[in-house]
C-alpha cells in the first residue's frame, strides 16, 4: 500500500432535501471515482435505516440529530451507514435508504482520493456487491 493524497470538499444539504438523493447527485454531477464521508453534523425529520440483518428499512418519524454518518462514495456506486439521536438521545444506525430528510442542515465534509477508484463487485461469499478498490496510474 502507498499513502493516497486526499481532497477536502464541503457540501451543505438544506431542509426538507433527501440525504443519500443528494450524495448521489454529488457524486455523479463531479464524476467522483473514490471518496468517503469524513464527518457530518446535521438534523432530520425522517430516517430511513436498514438495521442490521434486516431485508428492508425502517421509517423513523420526528426529530432526529445525526451523531455519525460514515460511507464510501463512487459514481459507480456508494454505501453509507448512519447513527441517529431522538430527542430522548436515544441513539439507532443502521444503513442509510432513500428517505432520509434534512430538517435544519446537514454540513458533510468530503475526502475526494484522486488515485482511486472504488466499484461494486459482487462477492461469491457474502453474495452482497462489496468494494473492489482498484488504483488510478498518476500522470
Amino acid at each position: 500500500m502507498h499513502p493516497t493524497p486526499m481532497n477536502i470538499t464541503a457540501l451543505r444539504l438544506q431542509p426538507q432535501q433527501d440525504l443519500k438523493a443528494e450524495l448521489e447527485t454529488f457524486v455523479q454531477s463531479k464524476e467522483i471515482e473514490a471518496a468517503c464521508i469524513v464527518t457530518c453534523v446535521g438534523s432530520l425529520t425522517q430516517a430511513v435505516l436498514r438495521f442490521a440483518g434486516q431485508p428492508d428499512g425502517t421509517l423513523l418519524e420526528g426529530k432526529f440529530e445525526i451523531v455519525s454518518l460514515t460511507g464510501v462514495m463512487s459514481r459507480h456506486g456508494s454505501h453509507y451507514h448512519m447513527a441517529i439521536a431522538d430527542p430522548t438521545g436515544r441513539t439507532l444506525g443502521g444503513h442509510v435508504m432513500p428517505g432520509c430528510l434534512i430538517y435544519t442542515t446537514a454540513e458533510i465534509i468530503i475526502g475526494i482520493l484522486p488515485h482511486l477508484s472504488f466499484r461494486r463487485e459482487l462477492d461469491p461469499v457474502t453474495t452482497y456487491r462489496e468494494l473492489a478498490i482498484e488504483s488510478i496510474p498518476t500522470q
